[in-house]
């Protein structure tokens, strides 16, 4: 017997193989720049709780599990963990050359065109990480600006100051195929 696969939360995307990352969230049919595409979803949490659920994530992902980050900021006292199978939202990669945005509104976070996307186009946003844990986060995106790890648009600059040769060497032992 088979399992089912729930049915996309929108008929404007659908979740399949991604070249950048594991699975990724792609354009069913041509999408207008400033559509809104579909909501992150997810649990509620304290920071206290967001913190916890970090430190579980990196411990996981240092015995060879999932690493993947899930928790969205909301406010200065709660996020989002959207560690859930509904939310195909998550699956949505990083990009230092984005095509959508993510915006808050009334405590949700929804997803937004930032261009017109092409049918099959593969739809990403700029994480916004900050610049302290740069090294966990290696960046597979591709573009012609990327800086080799996932921190966001503002902080780029410090890692342009560290020598390609220590970024190139951090982010193949990041993805466990040499030691530093």
């Amino acid at each position: 017997m088979s399992a089912r696969r729930p049915p996309s939360p929108s008929a404007l995307v659908v979740a399949t193989a991604s070249a950048i990352h594991g699975r990724g969230v792609f354009a069913r049919a041509a999408i207008a720049d400033g559509t809104r595409i579909l909501e992150y979803t997810g649990e509620r949490i304290t920071k206290a709780e967001s913190e916890r659920r970090d430190q579980a994530r990196i411990a996981r992902a240092r015995r060879g599990g999932d690493g993947c980050v899930y928790i969205f900021t909301l406010n200065a006292r709660t996020d989002l963990d959207g560690r859930t199978r509904r939310n195909i939202a998550r699956l949505i990669n990083h990009s230092c050359a984005p095509n959508c945005r993510a915006e808050i509104d009334r405590g949700r976070i929804w997803i937004f065109a930032r261009r017109d996307l092409a049918a099959g186009e593969e739809l990403t946003f700029d994480y916004g990480f900050s610049f302290k844990n740069w090294e966990t986060h290696p960046c597979r995106c591709g573009t012609a600006r990327c800086p080799g790890f996932i921190v966001g648009a503002p902080h780029r600059w410090r890692l342009r100051r560290i020598p390609r040769s220590r970024r190139l060497a951090i982010a193949a032992a990041a993805r466990g195929q040499i030691s530093p």
